[in-house]
């Protein structure tokens, strides 16, 4: 399972660097899926492991670039982190299944106004 887990982070690594991805989105299946965890439990793990400094290297990145607006990225972590506490405190309270379907929704609402949202 150590190997699994170092390929699955450098694999999101590489997609959420490429494309800024949320790396829950590919990190949660895949712990369900290959990890057999549970729907909370991979979404704890998930949280665990984007813990602010995973993105550290990929931000100077585009820092370097001229890509960041930093003030954007302050008020917008902030939010999280508020957000994040109480959508945390409320996914406990949700049966298994309610929560897979919340997120698998979500998936495939993003993923359809990728596909077919105007540029």
């Amino acid at each position: 399972m150590i190997f699994l887990y170092l390929l699955l982070g450098l694999l999101v690594g590489v997609f959420s660097g490429i494309v800024g991805i949320g790396g829950g989105i590919l990190i949660v299946p895949a712990l369900v899926y290959f990890g057999h965890m549970s729907q909370h439990k991979a979404q704890g793990t998930s949280i665990t492991a984007l813990l602010a400094p995973i993105g550290a290297l990929a931000f100077w990145e585009y820092y370097k670039a001229g890509n960041v607006d930093v003030k954007a990225g302050i008020l917008i972590a902030a939010g999280f982190l508020i957000g994040g506490y109480f959508g945390g405190w409320w996914a406990q309270c949700l049966p298994e299944i309610a929560l897979r379907r919340i997120f698998g929704i979500l998936v495939v609402m993003i993923g359809i106004q990728l596909l077919l949202g105007r540029s």
